[in-house]
């Protein structure tokens, strides 16, 4: 399985969704996205957008002001 990194910090809504939407739309089954996120927003629009595509979130934490997600594609 293939771990992918999507540095998004510093981004403004809706970027980072928009960006995890297009990088899991290219994506094969099983991927998983390392994401890392600065803006707050992210922590409600990244769940949001999981429950749309129905791919997972398999782990979600934050680091400081950093926002980082474990997305798998379904």
């Amino acid at each position: 399985m293939t771990t992918t990194p999507l540095n998004l910090r510093g981004l403004k809504c809706p970027l980072p969704a928009l960006r995890v939407r297009k990088a899991l739309k290219g994506a094969l089954p099983g991927t998983l996205f390392v994401v890392e996120c600065t803006d707050p927003m992210a922590a409600i629009d990244i769940p949001n957008l999981m429950r749309e595509t129905g791919d997972a979130i398999e782990h979600s934490a934050t680091q400081g002001e950093i926002l980082v997600f474990h997305i798998r594609k379904g």
